[in-house]
């Protein structure tokens, strides 16, 4: 993980403010949305977040533009108005203080560019995931380096407040390299606005908080959690369309958990544990799962895997929630860290960290196959892939 001082990261975004208005806008693609790419700025070829657009006609997406030169932020989110953006800042220390932060943007829809409207600190370390409430009003953090996760309230103009809750995991589980403490990796919320789900690494668990939107608070439900098998490694996680079902993809085994989920109580049932890779492929040390995504007709599954660099799909049966294996799809680059579904469910785009591109997808909506469009484009260590329309 990165470690950046406190120094560095306000320098950083203090420098954003000063040379946003020099970026260049994206070329306009006609009926294309905006697309945003998160990126680890430890290297050379990244400074911050991109922009592109998506043509839907021809799936081709517009040369990356810098959209705010700021510290790894690896992970976005997008309110729901499409007026604002948030990332994560993976980092360690925050204003002198242990934690990461968050930084908050406007988003010129003319543009794509982003202005810095304020940062914040993510009440832990190394904060990997992000997402913003069904509301617009709160940001809700899980911090890795720390085990914790935290709510941020939101002004009306966009800007973050200070933590209105933090929680900090305790515990452990049997792989003593990677899971000797929590590492909240992600946080999810139900289509009602009223859990919060965390997959939490370092405790092979799902853990459930009933959420309070208006207040920014968050309670361990009851039941408080539900397990992976043991060394399995929670990592991200999403929630079917209906509430019915949730999913989640397991970093060291490269297995996807399916979960029957009872909505009214968030309380998780396993189902079924499938592997994200094919059949007669052996796991391998070099092998990790990544992302995971339920597609908008809630018909199919996807998963990536780093090492593997493919694209696992599945077809989720709408009755038991249960997944039937589709197939594999090589990501044509390396380590496909995170990718992202258009909202319409016509693309994937797939963002492959360490050959530094986004590659585009077709999505049958037939049978949820994967084909490539033949456009790619080079963006540095991308991680998150967000679209606003």
């Amino acid at each position: 993980m990165p470690r950046f001082s406190s120094a560095c990261v306000i320098a950083l975004i203090a420098l954003s403010l000063s040379t946003l208005g020099h970026a260049q806008a994206p070329p306009s693609a006609a009926g294309g949305m905006l697309v945003y790419f998160g990126t680890y700025t430890t290297g050379t070829k990244s400074k911050g977040v991109y922009v592109s657009q998506l043509d839907p006609a021809t799936g081709t997406l517009t040369a990356p533009q810098l959209a705010a030169e700021i510290t790894s932020p690896s992970f976005l989110a997008v309110h729901p108005t499409g007026s604002f953006l948030y990332a994560v800042n993976e980092v360690n220390t925050f204003g002198g203080q242990p934690g990461g932060s968050v930084s908050a943007f406007a988003i010129d829809r003319r543009t794509g560019l982003l202005k810095l409207l304020n940062a914040q600190s993510s009440q832990g370390a190394g904060p990997a995931h992000l997402i913003v409430d069904r509301d617009g009003r709160n940001v809700l953090v899980a911090n890795y380096g720390g085990g914790s996760v935290a709510v941020l309230s939101l002004g009306k103009d966009g800007k973050l407040k200070s933590a209105s809750a933090m929680v900090q995991h305790t515990g452990s589980s049997v792989n003593p390299q990677r899971q000797k403490e929590p590492h909240a990796h992600a946080i999810v919320l139900d289509p009602a606005n009223r859990f919060a789900y965390v997959a939490d690494l370092g405790l092979d668990k799902v853990l459930v908080y009933q959420f309070d939107g208006r207040n920014g608070l968050l309670t361990l439900n009851n039941p408080p959690s539900a397990n992976v098998k043991p060394g399995a490694g929670p990592r991200h996680l999403a929630i079917h369309p209906t509430s019915r079902f949730a999913y989640v993809i397991n970093e060291i085994n490269c297995t996807i958990t399916a979960f029957n989920n009872d909505s009214a109580k968030g309380e998780l049932k396993e189902a079924q544990t499938i592997s994200t890779l094919p059949a007669g492929q052996a796991m391998q040390s070099s092998f990790s799962g990544a992302e995971i995504e339920v597609h908008p007709s809630g018909k199919f599954l996807y998963a990536s895997n780093r090492g593997h660099d493919s694209i696992a799909v599945f077809a989720i049966d709408q009755t038991t929630g249960r997944l039937t294996y589709v197939e594999n799809t090589p990501t044509q680059g390396s380590t496909p860290r995170g990718f992202g579904i258009d909202p319409d469910g016509g693309y994937l785009l797939a963002g492959n960290q360490r050959s530094d591109s986004v590659v585009v997808f077709r999505i049958d909506k037939q049978s949820g196959k994967l084909t490539p469009t033949g456009s790619k484009i080079d963006v540095g260590a991308p991680v998150s892939v967000k679209f606003v329309r």
